[in-house]
Formats: structure tokens, C-alpha cells, sequence
């Protein structure tokens, strides 16, 4: 470690640039989603769901990485608002399947265009953000079985 290297200061924290490009990135989201009606955690339950319907609430919690506290009050909002339907699973009636709605499903074609809007609003390249989302995906895995 390099004498001019201080561990303690603000400006060479990693957490510090983390958090403040998640704030940023959320920020650049909500009024892409705002004609959709959802909410950041939301799209990434809608995202998780176009990508594979019918799963178990289990399944959307590793898959969104949304804890099963904030997960459920989330999914009954939007089943009231009648994009997905939450219902016992047959196997096992402790477990909750959830499905989208015709709703749901049509609200795919109307996010279309939000990557691209946010890739563009984010200054990146193609390869720096793929670079970027395998570093943060690196971090995640490294501090998630530490």
C-alpha cells in the first residue's frame, strides 16, 4: 500500500461511489417508469417475470434479490393494481405462485426502450457498462458469501 494511500478517507471509499451511482441510477429510472406506473423494485419483479412467469415468491426473491419482507407487501400492490396474480401453489399450498395478468404482460411492450434510454443516460459504452455490471456482479457474489 502506497504511503499516500489513506484508507479512511471519503473519497477512496468504494461503498461511497456504490451507493451514490445506485441513488443516481434509481433517480434516472422513476421517470422512465412513471408512465408505467411502477416503481424501481417493481420493474425489477415485472423484468424477472417477462423473463419467467410462474414462479414461486422464493424464485422472484433470488432472482430480483429483494428480501421476502418487502418482496410480499410489493406483489400485493401490484396485484391490486392488477399486473400479476398471487396464488397457492398446488404442490404445496404453503408457497405462493406468482403470474402475470394480460396487463402485466402488455406493459412488456411499453418498456421496451427503458435499457436503452438508460444506457444512453448513463454516458457508458456497451463494453464499459457490461464491464461494469460483471464488477458490481463480482463484488455482489464475493460480500454475499463472505
Amino acid at each position: 500500500m502506497s504511503a499516500l494511500f489513506d484508507p479512511l478517507l471519503l473519497d477512496h471509499q468504494i461503498c461511497r461511489s456504490l451507493y451514490s451511482a445506485s441513488s443516481a441510477l434509481t433517480r434516472a429510472y422513476r421517470p422512465l417508469l412513471a408512465p408505467l406506473g411502477l416503481t424501481y423494485p417493481q420493474y425489477l419483479v415485472m423484468l424477472a417475470l417477462w423473463e419467467r412467469d410462474q414462479v414461486t415468491v422464493g424464485d422472484l426473491c433470488t432472482r430480483t434479490r429483494l428480501d421476502p419482507g418487502s418482496l410480499t407487501p410489493l406483489l400485493k400492490r401490484m396485484a391490486s393494481k392488477g399486473l400479476l396474480l398471487r396464488a397457492r401453489a398446488k404442490e404445496d399450498e404453503r408457497k405462493r405462485v406468482i403470474a402475470l395478468t394480460r396487463a402485466g404482460l402488455e406493459l412488456k411492450a411499453r418498456a421496451l426502450t427503458i435499457p436503452e434510454q438508460i444506457a444512453c443516460a448513463s454516458g457508458l459504452s456497451l463494453e464499459q457498462g457490461l464491464q461494469l455490471r460483471e464488477l458490481t456482479e463480482q463484488l455482489y457474489s464475493h460480500l454475499d458469501t463472505a
